[in-house]
């Protein structure tokens, strides 16, 4: 459970959920040993990101519980989850598939390639979560290669110039259990797994 000597002394209700606890804990613990004591506010994001490398999101329970870790309010935790798309704050899949619609990428296909996206996954419009738990699909304002438009990431590992046909084949590789190697840079097993590496709790796999 949340350590009570960060918290002023309370204590969970027994009926509350808790993230930070056991093992987890350790590794918060850990996360706030990187930072000096005037300055472990700065220990947010890896924190973030330990919790949803836990749940797959990033839920109530872990906003108000990285805040008495911290010593900070659960709105300015929120801040910071909800400033970075990075954060999912709702249920996710088990692969999260970030395209890219920014003008770059659409004057070359990507909103088609957002539709192959959702249909190769088997979400309705509206939707981001497919029925069997196994994708997300989310529309991204902008993934910072524009040279390599339309681009799409996976778990946070990039694809340069995806057609329509190629984001099928990568939907169809997840689905059969193979994490595609993306255009550089790891691939992650997971969004779980991309997001407790970017926690910095696990060595980043050799491309």
């Amino acid at each position: 459970m949340v350590d009570p000597e960060r918290t002023g002394g309370r204590r969970p209700d027994v009926n509350e959920r808790v993230v930070f606890e056991g093992a987890v804990l350790d590794d918060a613990r850990a996360i706030l040993a990187r930072y000096p004591a005037a300055h472990q506010r700065s220990a947010i994001m890896p924190l973030l990101y330990l919790a949803q490398s836990i749940e797959g999101m990033v839920g109530r329970e872990a906003l108000r519980e990285i805040g008495e870790l911290l010593g900070i309010t659960t709105a300015e935790v929120e801040a910071v989850a909800t400033f970075y798309s990075m954060y999912r704050l709702r249920p996710t899949g088990e692969h999260v598939v970030n395209v890219c619609t920014n003008l770059a990428c659409k004057l070359r296909g990507a909103e088609a390639v957002l539709e192959a996206a959702h249909t190769a996954a088997g979400i309705v419009h509206g939707e981001e979560l497919s029925a069997d738990g196994l994708f997300t699909v989310h529309e991204e304002e902008c993934l910072g290669v524009c040279d390599f438009a339309p681009a799409v990431q996976i778990n946070f590992s990039n694809h340069d110039t995806v057609s329509s046909a190629r984001m099928r084949e990568l939907i169809a590789s997840l689905r059969g259990g193979e994490v595609p190697a993306p255009a550089r840079g790891p691939a992650f097993a997971s969004f779980k797994a991309a997001s407790r590496a970017l926690a910095g709790l696990e060595e980043v796999p050799a491309s």
